[in-house]
């Protein structure tokens, strides 16, 4: 067997992204040749990715835990095989009920993102997590270089084709895989699976109780369901805004992917020699609220790349900073269940996200474009980014100080 090292899961992650950016400026327009209304359009598109979520959230920490116990290769394996059911059977679908039920197939199989997570934490010292975690956020920027803009030029042709391409990625994945990914985790390092640890609700507790981590719990709950709430609202909300097509929606996400895949893979490791992970993670915070502002203010396409560029730059560390604080408080064999655990609350607020930000579309989906009201869905983002940083501001400072009262 191969050394395991961070090339190999780095190249998976990055085909991974690369399949599921393909299907992020078509999978609303699939929806909506099932709907008769911008608003009907909104609803659906909300249960459709709702679905997703609710299987996610009981299926993580389930397979954060199988990859403890039997590895994260096998866990890994099943996450191909579940992206590829999903896309080749959202092109093949022809009516609503089968794209909800695939929805929840796949959502049940896919762990992808914590498993990878999980096997970077086992081949990386603690002290380099931060950084290693910015490199996988980077792969997950560059898979959004090249998917949306390939799922945008693809959707232009047939809205049904990106998912059939995306699906032969995943194939290519799995292959990959299985003939060439090394298992991470040694059977010394292993842990017993249980099932009492593996519920959700029990797996949120211990992520609560981790030592140091605490408010932080929160912090990643509000930013993900900003997050989330800004990837269900984003090709209707420019569609109803600008009139963006498959296109433009495909350029703009290539803007994000590049612009992140920058900041965490070249720029991060700079700013973690000058400052802390705590202090990047802080002010990213508070550019994210600012940057959710701006893209419900903007008042022309073009200014939705300004905010972005502008945005991820500030912004775009805070996310690897929060993960290697989490992971570094978690123990060697548990790494898979922590990073299962964060899945579930992410997997919890995407099935939040829909039932918030189908409702608000739905609302302003009658405004003539340009009217700032359409931006409704990133404004009660920017409320809960800035909670968020409030949250891990205070959350700091208080470590800090006992650090300093247990040192005198």
């Amino acid at each position: 067997m191969r050394q395991a090292a961070m090339p190999f899961i780095l190249a998976t992650v990055l085909i991974d992204m690369v399949a599921i950016g393909l299907i992020v400026p078509v999978l609303p327009l699939i929806v909506g040749t099932f709907t008769a209304s911008p608003a009907e359009q909104a609803f659906w598109f909300g249960v459709v990715t709702f679905t997703f979520g609710a299987a996610n959230f009981f299926a993580s920490p389930i397979l954060g835990a199988l990859s403890d116990r039997y590895g994260r290769r096998p866990v890994l394996l099943i996450g191909f095989t579940g992206l590829a059911l999903s896309f080749i059977v959202t092109g093949l679908a022809t009516a609503l009920w089968m794209l909800i039920a695939v929805r929840l197939a796949s959502g049940a199989m896919q762990s992808n993102a914590a498993v990878a997570n999980a096997y970077v934490a086992d081949i990386t010292p603690p002290e380099d997590r931060a950084r290693r975690f910015g490199l996988l956020g980077a792969m997950f920027g560059l898979g959004f270089i090249l998917g949306p803009v390939m799922g945008g030029l693809l959707g232009a042709i047939d809205v049904h084709l990106p998912f059939f391409v995306a699906g032969a990625l995943a194939i290519v994945n799995g292959l990959y895989g299985w003939f060439v990914l090394p298992e991470s985790l040694p059977p010394s390092r292993r842990r017993r699976f249980e099932w009492r640890r593996a519920n959700p609700v029990a797996a949120l507790r211990e992520l609560r109780r981790l030592e140091g981590v605490g408010p932080l719990v929160a912090v990643i709950a509000l930013a993900t369901l900003s997050q989330f709430t800004l990837h269900t609202s984003w090709v209707l909300y420019t569609t109803f805004k600008f009139g963006w097509g498959p296109a433009q929606n495909g350029w703009s996400l290539f803007v994000v992917g590049l612009t992140s895949a920058f900041v965490q893979g070249f720029l991060l490791k700079y700013l973690l020699r000058r400052f802390t992970p705590q202090r990047i993670a802080a002010v990213g915070l508070i550019g994210s609220a600012l940057t959710y502002l701006g893209f419900g203010l903007a008042s022309e396409g073009w200014m939705m790349f300004a905010v972005i560029i502008v945005g991820t730059l500030i912004g775009g560390g805070a996310q690897a900073s929060i993960s290697s604080l989490v992971s570094n408080a978690a123990d060697a064999k548990s790494q898979g269940r922590t990073m299962g655990s964060v899945a579930s609350l992410n997997s919890l607020m995407a099935v939040i996200a829909p039932t918030i930000a189908a409702p608000l579309l739905a609302i302003v989906s009658h405004r003539p474009p340009g009217d700032p009201w359409i931006g409704l869905p990133f404004y009660f983002c920017a409320l809960l980014q800035a909670a968020g940083a409030t949250i891990a501001i205070r959350h700091f400072r208080r470590q800090r100080h006992l650090r300093l009262a247990a040192a005198t």
